[in-house]
Order: C-alpha cells, then structure tokens, then sequence
C-alpha cells in the first residue's frame, strides 16, 4: 500500500510536467534562433562604434530626413491597404461560401496571388508598369493610345499604386481566413435568425459578425504586422528612398549603405523602432476590439 502511494504523487509529478517537456524543444528552438537574436539587437541598438552604451542611434534615426515620411508612408498603408483588404476578403469570402456554381473554381483564381512569391509578384508587376508594359500594351489593344508612366508620378500616386498592388497579393491570404471562420459557423445559427424575421444584412450584422470575430481579430492582426513590414515590392518597383517606408530603411542601411560606420546602428534602431510599433498597434487594436474585456469575462 505504501509503494503504491509513492508511485501515485511520482504519477502526478510526471502528468504536471508533461505539458511542459513536450513544448521543451520548441522553447529550447526559439531561444537560440529567436529571443537570442532579439536581446542582442536591443543592446546593441544602445551602442555606438566603439561598444559604448549611448542614445544617439535613436537621435539619429529621429533626426533622419527619411523618418516622417517613412512613418507616414507607413502608417497611410497600414490604415488604407487593411482596411480596404479586409472589407474585399470578407465580401469574397462571404461570396464563396453562399457556394454558387463554380465557387471552386473561382476559389482556386482568387488564391493565384498568395502562391506567387513577393519577389516574382513585384517582378511581374514591374514589368507591367514600365512604359512599355504589358498593362499599356492591353491597354492600348482596347483603344487607350496614350501611355501611362505608372512610376513617374507623385508619392501620393506610388502609395494608391502600392495600396492596390499589394491587396491584389494578400486578399486571398486573410480571406482563406475569414472563410474558414464562416464554414465553422453552424447553418443552424444563421436558419433561426431567418426564422426569427431577420434578412440577410440583420443576420450578417447581428449574428455571423460576432461569432466570426475572434477570425476577424487573428485575420487583421496578421494583415497588421505584415503590411507595417511591407518593402521588398516598394525597393523591386521605384528603388530606395523615393517612397521610404520603416523596414525599407532597415534594409537600406543593412544592405545599400552598410560601409557607413552608422550603418549598423541606424538598422538596430530602427529595427527597435519597428518592433515597438507593431506591438503597440497589435495592442491597441486587441484593446479596440475587445479581444482583453472578453478573456477577462471568460474567466
């Protein structure tokens, strides 16, 4: 009796501490080649050339001429390139799921976009945007004589440009999102709603929105971070520093100019910078949300 009492605690330690070895090896992972990483660029983004600790990465990267219009460039494509990605996703999504003759197939032309690589997207639209592109050459083929020089006009231009580019690439991504939410919610749900007198707006409004909403937060954040690191399509179409953005200064100073002796500490900062953002967004948009009051509420 005693022995089997020794062995039921042993049991019970080892239940306890199961959880915790299965996820060891991802955790062991993500210390070398993550946390690792990221500790050390934050203290060297406290360093100068020499090893000193100081403040003046962060002054410098405040007092560059490219770091408003960065931030502003960035922000005006977060707030446009999200908002009109979501509101097209949610309305392809809700579309496939009705599942009309030939959903399918145009479910498989709606994700053509995501399978493209964002080097071979930005090439094929780079080719399409020179003067003599093909979006001119099909233009021209349905009456359009003149040309259109779509990289010559101003940063506002480039940004609606950008804004439309890249929502052609990832608006299949956050509606494979959203529609997978939607197939989750019982056809029963939505039939009492219909029975009740509701049309199909109310139903949308009042009961597939808020059941779809955790969906709806993962889809956004996610759309959130990457459209704050959005670049490789910006450098492939109009080159450096003509539509400056947070991470293509990174790259800029990482890659362009990294024989500068401010080079590394210019990319630190603003990689310090850029992290810092995408957290505080990410915050502020679970808090707008709702995502905290309602764990709160589960407990």
């Amino acid at each position: 009796m005693q022995a089997a009492a020794q062995v039921k605690p042993k049991q019970k330690i080892w239940k306890k501490l199961t959880p915790y070895l299965l996820i060891l090896p991802v955790v062991i992972y993500y210390a070398i080649f993550w946390l690792r990483p990221v500790l050390t660029t934050i203290v060297n983004s406290f360093r100068d050339a020499s090893g000193a600790f100081t403040f003046d990465n962060y002054l410098m990267v405040f007092a560059e001429r490219d770091f408003i219009p960065a931030l502003r460039n960035t922000a005006i494509i977060v707030v446009f390139s999200v908002t009109l990605e979501f509101l097209l996703a949610l309305f392809l999504a809700l579309l496939i799921n009705r599942k009309f003759t030939g959903s399918t197939v145009f479910l498989f032309l709606a994700m053509i976009p995501m399978a493209l690589p964002a080097v071979a997207s930005g090439a094929m639209w780079l080719t399409g945007l020179t003067s003599h592109g093909w979006i001119n050459s099909l233009l021209f083929h349905l009456g359009f004589e003149h040309k259109i020089y779509w990289l010559a006009g101003s940063e506002a231009s480039l940004l609606a440009l950008l804004i439309v580019i890249d929502a052609w690439t990832v608006i299949p991504s956050v509606m494979i999102i959203l529609l997978a939410g939607l197939q989750n919610i019982p056809k029963e749900v939505e039939e009492a709603g219909y029975v009740f007198g509701g049309d199909y707006l109310t139903v949308l409004r009042k009961i597939v929105i808020p059941i779809l909403n955790p969906t709806i937060q993962t889809a956004v954040i996610l759309r959130l971070i990457s459209a704050i690191q959005i670049w490789l399509v910006i450098v492939l179409l109009v080159g450096f520093s003509r539509l400056p953005v947070l991470v293509e200064r990174i790259v800029y100073y990482h890659e362009e100019m990294s024989g500068l002796n401010i080079s590394y500490q210019m990319a630190t900062g603003y990689t310090i910078i850029v992290t810092v953002i995408v957290s505080i967004v990410a915050l502020f948009y679970l808090r707008v949300s709702g995502a905290f009051g309602k764990s709160k509420e589960a407990k």
